[in-house]
């Protein structure tokens, strides 16, 4: 079982620790700012005028912060999203609850909605965007067709060492359509050298406050 604790974050925003690891689910640095540049501004951004949608998958949905941001980014762009996102350890409401992301009417109730749909089903959550939560492993999921963008938001080589391993990376690079684009915080280099083994196009990027560099990384159209 894992104990859980709430703990701020360098930008005012707070996140999960696991107590006897040192390891949190965002960056103790700050867990909307790393959000917001990782996942946003490095990923999704760039799809932002595409009519036809984005494809998301995201390893690790936790606290379903990324989702949230990415939905409400899809209101504000009109941007249709087809959204998964796996979690073998899904989280009770009440300790997302009390990380506080936003007091506005409506952003909360979309956060919680996150939440209280079903596991591995489908869900309209907004008219723009779709949700499916899967409470599975990578390594244990077959997948369902390809996705135009990755969000790679494991815990990190440290903690959970699987993830980072050679084959589950080109797993996922694999799930990448034409031009699809995969994006983390991490950069290490066995990472980009794995990345790039299994296809991908790799570049590295200014990090999130605490971090030099991040990668995002791009299947050859």
């Amino acid at each position: 079982m894992r104990k859980l604790k709430v703990m701020e974050t360098g930008d005012g925003s707070f996140t999960l620790s696991l107590e006897g690891l040192n390891e949190q689910y965002h960056s103790k640095h700050g867990a909307l700012q790393e959000a917001i540049h990782v996942f946003i501004e490095a990923g999704l951004q760039e799809f932002s005028e595409r009519k036809e949608g984005v494809r998301i998958l995201e390893v690790g949905f936790g606290t379903g912060l990324n989702t949230w941001l990415s939905f409400r980014h899809a209101a504000s762009h009109k941007l249709p999203i087809h959204y998964i996102g796996l979690e073998p350890f899904p989280l009770d409401w009440s300790l997302v609850e009390a990380l506080s992301y936003t007091e506005v009417p409506g952003e909360v109730e979309l956060l919680q909605q996150l939440h209280a749909c079903s596991w591995n089903e489908w869900h309209e959550i907004t008219p723009l965007c779709s949700l499916k939560k899967v409470e599975k492993k990578l390594e244990d999921w077959e997948g369902e067709g390809v996705v135009d963008l990755v969000y790679y938001d494991a815990f990190g080589p440290r903690a959970q060492g699987e993830m980072w391993e050679k084959e589950v990376l080109q797993k996922t690079a694999a799930m990448l359509a034409p031009g699809g684009v995969f994006v983390t915080y991490c950069a290490k280099g066995s990472l980009k050298r794995d990345l790039r083994d299994a296809g991908l196009e790799v570049e590295s990027l200014p990090g999130p406050p605490g971090k030099r560099e991040m990668v995002r990384a791009r299947k050859p159209a």
